[in-house]
């Protein structure tokens, strides 16, 4: 039986099961720092098969008297059922109803669960982020048995969370207790899922890209460590992208520790920058303002298809050896007030504000840029993935890698390319676009 105290992955042939393990002890120096890493996630256990352990796993880590285990309509047939069978007596069972994250379902969920003293999600995204969010909030423990691998929050110490305003934000919580990844509970999981871990996964490059970019040009803070640690897992996975669309449990394996090293990432670098720039501001607008036109996509599906349209833009600015110039971006407040929910402008006038140029500081703006673009452009280049490499890994997952390819209307996803970069203060080429005068040529033809 394996060690449950380690993270190791058994996959024959990989050269990085123990790498997991070595972030979570401290002993893998950060390139950054040259000092030992840390993260605040000591168990992490992906295997074959969790059958028979899940309580054993379950007090390991998080002693108590009285658990709640926490699933969905789908995620209790899968695996809750069987968490809190195995748990017994000591555990209440809180099936949500189509769950959104949002506060709403965050303070219903608090109510429920008061007289438990640790939750147990079992679910993915949305069950796993209620979970985390709504204990960081009042002191609670909890612990996660993953049911697809659709999505990077296991290992993450944010919540993607959709405020009473209707913003979707990524919100601080606090780390899993213990992550339990069952290798064939999650190859099962549909289809779509798959493909969208996946869809989060592939981001790495147009996120490093929106990244470095602000880091050279604006001095936002940037970390190498967290590129570092997955660059073995992405050259794995997508080495196996086709084995994604059968089911296959080595490839959902060599995935799940990918998303995992991720939001290890996330951690070390104290920040999400690492996996979320301009393709995750275009899903959150989507999540936030589609109302009634949303297509009920997930956060991967959705990222998969924005990191496609964020790699096209990415490749038109950097095609070019001449630097860009922008103009004085303003913000559109007539247009911010006519868009959004009353409860969202303010919120969205702060985050533009934040990314407005005036006249001189746009012109300081390109003559920095005119000085740093022979080597930025070459340092971006060397990090960037071609959209249609992209798309041709999401696609062979089972995926989508356009708007309509997920049964999105191209209407509303052009909206959200065009108006995304709204509700964010986070500079990304989205915005670099628009200061130059290209986004709405950008859109038509590509989106």
């Amino acid at each position: 039986m394996d060690d449950l105290r380690t993270a190791s992955v058994p996959l024959a042939g990989s050269p990085w099961t123990r790498l997991i393990d070595d972030v979570s002890a401290g002993r893998w120096i950060s390139p950054d720092t040259g000092r030992p890493a840390r993260v605040p996630f000591e168990t992490v256990v992906i295997a074959d098969s969790l059958s028979g352990r899940e309580a054993d796993l379950v007090r390991a880590v998080a002693p108590a008297t009285r658990y709640a285990v926490v699933s969905d309509e789908n995620t209790r047939e899968v695996a809750g059922r069987a968490v809190a069978a195995a748990l017994g007596g000591a555990a209440d069972e809180i099936v949500l109803d189509h769950p959104h994250a949002d506060e709403e379902t965050v303070r219903r969920l608090r109510e429920a669960t008061r007289h438990a003293e640790v939750l147990v999600a079992v679910g993915s995204g949305t069950v796993n982020d209620l979970c985390k969010y709504a204990t960081a909030g009042d002191g609670r423990s909890y612990c996660v048995f993953g049911t697809a691998p659709s999505m990077n929050g296991y290992t993450s110490t944010t919540a993607s969370i959709t405020l009473d305003s209707g913003l979707k934000t990524t919100q601080p919580a606090h780390a899993a207790r213990g992550v339990f990844l069952d290798l064939s509970v999650n190859a099962a999981a549909p289809g779509y899922l798959v493909a969208a871990g996946l869809g989060d996964s592939l981001c790495r490059s147009t996120a490093q890209v929106d990244w470095l970019f602000s880091h050279r040009l604006l001095g936002t803070a940037y970390f190498t460590a967290p590129y570092v640690l997955q660059a073995d897992d992405e050259a794995a996975v997508l080495a196996r992208s086709a084995a994604l669309a059968t089911g296959d449990r080595e490839a959902v394996g060599y995935l799940h520790r990918w998303l995992a090293l991720t939001g290890f990432g996330i951690s070390v670098a104290g920040m999400s920058h690492p996996g979320s720039m301009g393709e995750h501001q275009i899903s959150h607008w989507i999540d936030s303002f589609a109302g009634e036109r949303h297509p009920g996509t997930v956060h991967g599906q959705q990222v998969g298809v924005t990191s496609v349209t964020m790699a096209r833009l990415q490749a038109r600015i950097l095609a070019s050896e001449t630097a860009p110039r922008i103009g004085p971006i303003r913000v559109d407040e007539d247009g911010i007030r006519r868009r959004y929910p009353a409860a969202a402008v303010d919120d969205c006038l702060k985050a533009a504000g934040r990314k407005a140029l005036d006249a001189e500081a746009a012109a300081a703006f390109n003559d920095r840029l005119a000085a740093l673009w022979p080597s930025l452009r070459a340092e971006l280049l060397a990090v960037a993935v071609p959209a249609d490499e992209i798309a041709a890994h999401i696609r062979a997952a089972g995926g989508g890698a356009t708007a309509a390819e997920i049964g999105m209307d191209r209407d509303l996803y052009r909206e959200a390319v065009r108006h995304s970069a709204e509700m964010r203060d986070r500079f990304s080429m989205l915005d670099l676009a628009a200061g130059m005068g290209i986004l709405d040529d950008f859109i038509a033809e590509c989106c």
